[in-house]
């Protein structure tokens, strides 16, 4: 088990907003410097774009620095998937994770099944794992389905449980549901605030460790140190006043994120 950062971590520094978006070297910088292991590149089109000497440049950096590199797309079909397992060759990584749907396409459970069949059997031979999302515009138990369906340990779940509250699916149950079948942990807070005039409310991230994000529940229930698996940081952090400050925020929650990580686990190990 390791623990680390996503490219969700930068979101707002990755943007359009920002005056000069951090590029991947830089992202890796800076999880090494505060201790992270894994750095996971997920939903980030740039990488799709850079030749075999940019992406060699990056594993190199992440092997010099210890850390372990993991890819993240979205969507189901052969081809795609292909092209990110060929990425994942590339750049050392052994696992990817992506999500049933895209702008384009939102297979059924039978359809996804029969997709991810054929893919999933080519990430196998290459000794990489594919873990899908759970979110709100599929509901747990489709996503079970589909990875039961497939059947095979190269194909799990992504965990983030606050992507199913939209779903009004509770995070504790999708814990409970998904764990045998999580490989991969995507830890950011929430919470609810009340609107203006008190008139509904607002959903958005938090610190860790502020919100209703139940760690320690999710921590006892899928075992990630017994079961290597590896513990990625993300945020909802909402747009502040300017830039730089939204960019202060966003650095201050990731640095406390992974503090947070390294201390809740330390104390359970001892």
């Amino acid at each position: 088990m390791a623990y680390g950062l996503s490219t969700y971590a930068f979101f707002w520094r990755v943007s359009s907003r920002a005056p000069r978006p951090l590029t991947v070297l830089e992202m890796l910088e800076q999880t090494r410097e505060l201790g992270g292991q894994v750095f996971q590149i997920c939903d980030h089109p740039p990488i799709e774009t850079l030749d075999d000497a940019a992406l060699a440049e990056i594993r190199r950096y992440a092997e010099s620095a210890g850390i372990t590199l993991e890819l993240g797309t979205r969507g189901v079909r052969p081809e795609h998937l292909r092209r990110y397992l060929d990425l994942a060759d590339r750049l050392g990584a052994r696992f990817v994770r992506s999500m049933l749907n895209t702008v384009d396409h939102r297979p059924t459970v039978a359809e996804a099944t029969a997709l991810l069949r054929e893919a999933v059997a080519e990430y196998a031979a290459r000794g990489v794992t594919l873990g899908l999302e759970t979110y709100e515009q599929v509901s747990t138990d489709d996503l079970l389905a589909v990875v039961r369906g497939v059947d095979s340990p190269h194909l799990g779940v992504v965990l983030d449980p606050g992507n199913s509250v939209a779903r009004l699916e509770r995070p504790v149950d999708v814990v409970d549901a998904t764990a045998p079948h999580v490989v991969n942990i995507h830890v950011k807070d929430f919470a609810f605030t009340r609107r203006d005039g008190w008139v509904g409310f607002t959903y958005a991230g938090c610190r860790l460790g502020e919100g209703l994000l139940d760690y320690r529940h999710l921590v006892d229930t899928v075992r990630p140190a017994e079961r290597g698996i590896n513990q990625i940081v993300e945020h909802w952090l909402p747009w502040q006043d300017g830039f730089e400050e939204t960019a202060r925020l966003e650095a201050d929650w990731t640095e406390h994120s992974i503090e947070t990580l390294l201390n809740e686990n330390l104390l359970r190990s001892n």
